[in-house]
């Protein structure tokens, strides 16, 4: 009984350490490399925060910006930041749409993905 009791105690302690211990994956199936917690994936130009869709566009007017500052960590960053694009990718206008509704981001595959104007950065 003394045993069986032992054997029973140091399962359960060793399955409270290892679920314990474990870390769930939060990081974004699109994104493998992203270990932020933000709610969305985004990009910040003229100090407004543009949500990506999963719309591309077809025409672009001019380029506008371009992204200054990533960062995978949860924070508020000065600048053009994104927490999806590297330093340096193109932000354009879309031909026959505001910027105060959306911008277009070039990726590396020269498709242009929609953004939605969310308002301004770092403002809840």
């Amino acid at each position: 009984m003394k045993h069986s009791i032992l054997t029973l105690t140091v399962f359960t302690v060793f399955l409270l350490l290892a679920t314990g211990c474990s870390s769930f994956n939060t990081q974004d199936s699109s994104n493998p490399e992203s270990s932020a917690n933000w709610a969305y994936r985004f990009v910040v130009w003229n100090g407004d925060m543009y949500r990506l869709s999963d719309e591309y566009v077809d025409e672009v007017s001019k380029e506008i910006g371009k992204v200054t500052k990533y960062s995978d960590i949860e924070g508020t960053y000065s600048g053009n930041f994104s927490n999806e694009y590297e330093k340096g990718t193109k932000y354009f206008s879309i031909k026959d749409v505001s910027t105060d509704e959306a911008i277009a981001i070039q990726e590396k595959n020269g498709k242009y993905r929609k953004a939605l104007n969310e308002g301004k950065y770092g403002k809840k």
